[in-house]
């Protein structure tokens, strides 16, 4: 097997249909890195750990991985450099989207199997896709502006809140706790993730008494909240569910992309699509795909890039100020692989959850800007003065955002926000 087969310039790879993953990698000192680099790339693709039979050379120019790139880190040029010890590398391989097309199990299999073949234990940092590739993909249906056009909303950030308590509640004491903070000015309601389709609250009756409440909204205020039901459960029964809720009036539904599955939430998504209903993706699960430091995929892939091309129009990401210690950096590169462009597939709104509360809603704007929802449980239920001034606390906090006030100069004009701010505090952006 000549040499010409196993690696390759970055400029030649970008002209051809391969998704080039970088990976990174710890070896023991003394280790052949170029080796165990091409025996990666080709123990995902054509070959096993031994020589076998039938590989052809047109089957290995067609697909066989190619190892693109590797760095060490720190980078080192000298033999006198080294250390003896463990070594750190960044890997670049590409794989033929051939061999997978647009399929997530598969792809993720060739990204992320580790087979006996290649016994390495490695962390997927990125991929690079080429266009057609990528396009292939569902992607949002809505997107960005699509959700907006959906709620009703598009001069400022959307306001989402969650049913609490959680789980445990018949459709009717869900209704009122809905209407009771839905009321002070909320755009979106959605089920916990915790609550699907149980005995004491089947998604269908909560979709009936819930868009009761919304009815209930528009007839004293002229705007109706939009209820986001969560559908999560047996993958085999996904896309049924959403057909009966929707029958039964639901406009908007949710789903555990980790813990469906990418493939099943694309189904899903591409179901969604011939419906015009839109899907938002909750990151449920998701821990298990990225907190590994040697294992799994960067949590830009597994809450960002992965879910965007599944067909999530609008997701909850997690961020750094609600207790969960994920890196700033990381949130942010999150929500760039969210709204960045992206080729020509649509932007997908990213959902700030997780301790969200007035005093944040500067700090929002300031990273992500006003194309998110803000999505606040606890502060609006748990308000002093009742589920509805805790919606318009948040309510006056987007506005005064939104306009340029400084919370502490807005709370003076609204005892909601002011009760809000003197119990969670202001993070000044």
């Amino acid at each position: 097997m000549g040499k010409f087969n196993l690696y390759c310039l970055p400029e030649q790879i970008n002209e051809m249909d391969y998704i080039v993953a970088t990976y990174y990698c710890e070896f023991p000192g003394d280790i052949d890195i170029v080796a165990k680099a091409a025996s990666f790339a080709v123990g995902q693709t054509v070959g096993t750990w031994v020589p076998v039979p039938g590989i052809t050379e047109e089957m290995r120019e067609r697909n066989m991985g190619r190892v693109v790139n590797i760095y060490d880190t720190p980078p080192t040029e000298l033999t006198s450099q080294l250390d003896e010890g463990k070594r750190a590398y960044l890997l670049e391989i590409a794989f033929p989207t051939i061999n997978f097309g647009a399929d997530f199990p598969m792809m993720l299999t060739t990204l992320l199997g580790n087979d006996a073949s290649t016994s390495t234990q490695a962390k997927l940092l990125d991929v690079r896709m080429p266009r057609s590739f990528a396009q292939s993909f569902n992607g949002p249906n809505f997107g960005i502006q699509g959700t907006r056009d959906a709620v009703g909303v598009q001069d400022r950030p959307l306001l989402m809140t969650m049913i609490k308590p959680c789980t445990g509640i018949t459709p009717k004491v869900g209704a009122e706790l809905f209407y009771n903070a839905a009321i002070g000015g909320i755009d979106l309601v959605k089920d916990d993730e915790l609550l699907g389709d149980t005995e004491f609250s089947p998604v269908v009756d909560r979709v009936i008494e819930y868009n009761k409440a919304a009815d209930r909204i528009y007839e004293e205020t002229g705007f109706r909240p939009v209820y986001v039901v969560n559908i999560t459960g047996d993958a085999v029964h996904l896309v049924d569910r959403a057909k009966r809720v929707i029958d039964a009036g639901a406009k908007a539904v949710m789903a555990s992309y980790a813990a469906v599955g990418y493939s099943a939430f694309h189904g899903l998504a591409k179901e969604l699509k011939k419906l015009n209903v839109p899907l938002m993706g909750h990151y449920a699960s998701s821990g298990m795909y990225f907190e590994g430091p040697l294992s799994g995929l960067g949590s830009h892939l597994a809450v960002g890039r992965f879910p965007r091309l599944a067909g999530a129009d609008f997701i909850m990401t997690n961020t750094p100020y609600g207790g969960y210690p994920l890196q700033y950096e990381k949130y942010i590169k999150a929500v760039q692989h969210l709204t960045l462009p992206f080729y020509d597939i649509k932007p997908t709104m990213p959902i700030m959850g997780g301790g969200v509360h007035p005093g944040l809603t500067e700090q929002f704007l300031k990273d992500c800007g006003e194309d998110i929802i803000l999505a606040a449980g606890g502060a609006i239920h748990g308000h002093p003065m009742g589920p509805a001034a805790g919606a318009k606390a948040m309510r006056q906090s987007i506005d005064a955002a939104m306009a340029g006030i400084p919370l502490d100069e807005a709370a003076k004009q609204h005892k909601e926000l002011a009760k809000s701010l003197e119990l969670w505090g202001y993070v000044k952006a």
